[in-house]
């Protein structure tokens, strides 16, 4: 994928890519598997280490999966995943979700998660998308809606982070809310509304495996990964601003009462 069109805040550090594999098909595109079928093609676009992708592989066993993705560390980490699942039909390959090499109606579904939110031409890259959907086939999205986020204890420091990560986001060209945005890029891609069955779903860590698990990934990000980097360089933190942003993840973490929710849209199009 282009760097000045795809530039995911986070990067593809280790860390990153260890968050990334906790992604599965069930709980990651639970509103696509009613539509799959054994013989399906599938195109996973910004597939990452490849945990969904696996999945879908597995899902299709008499059709195949290509999964790409901006990073080379990260399709690395799905072609091993991939040789330890013993999976004959998956590939991965670096690609650019906006310029993408296959032939025209070459797939029975093209699927994206958390992607649309991080490209600077979304719209674009879904008529990319549909050109390589075969007639009659799916194009799947899913997508986070960083303003829907709902969390306590509501404190300073936690809905200061949520605006600069969202302004270091539109910075780099993407769209923190793209969730719900799916439709009308969707519809701005060329693809009509009544193709279009749209739904959601949310993320939701409460106890105190999933408070910490949530929390380590974003206090991570404050001081070890390239997003502290990015939100440095673009002017949008300072260190100390970092550090303190990440002893407020840990404290919330540690708080018996601490909840958090994310919403997400889906999109399915039938084109």
């Amino acid at each position: 994928m282009s760097h000045k069109e795809n530039l995911y805040l986070a990067g593809h550090s280790p860390e990153v890519l260890s968050w990334h594999s906790s992604r599965t098909a069930a709980n990651s595109c639970a509103y696509l598997l009613p539509s799959l079928q054994p013989h399906m093609h599938i195109l996973d676009i910004g597939c990452g280490p490849g945990s969904i992708t696996l999945d879908l592989a597995a899902l299709v066993p008499e059709g195949k999966v290509i999964g790409i993705d901006v990073g080379a560390e990260a399709i690395e980490e799905a072609k091993k995943a991939a040789r330890e699942r013993g999976l004959r039909n998956v590939e991965f390959e670096v690609g650019d979700a906006h310029e993408l090499r296959f032939e025209a109606g070459m797939f029975d579904v093209v699927h994206a998660h958390q992607v649309l939110q991080h490209i600077g031409r979304p719209e674009h890259a879904v008529r990319q998308w549909r050109r390589v959907v075969k007639d009659g086939g799916i194009i799947a999205c899913r997508d986070a809606d960083s303003g829907s986020a709902a969390y306590y204890p509501e404190t300073a420091d936690l809905a200061e982070f949520q605006d600069v990560h969202r302004k270091a986001t539109r910075a780099r060209g993407g769209e923190p809310n793209g969730g719900r945005h799916l439709v009308a890029w969707s519809r701005g891609a060329g693809i009509d509304r009544s193709s279009i069955r749209a739904s959601a779903s949310v993320w939701c860590y409460s106890s105190p495996e999933e408070r910490k698990y949530w929390a380590e990934m974003w206090a991570n990000r404050c001081v070890g990964s390239e997003s502290r980097k990015n939100m440095i360089d673009g002017v949008h933190a300072t260190e100390q601003d970092l550090d303190r942003f990440a002893r407020a993840w840990r404290q919330w973490a540690t708080d018996d009462d601490g909840w958090w929710t994310l919403l997400h849209g889906e999109i399915v199009c039938h084109v």
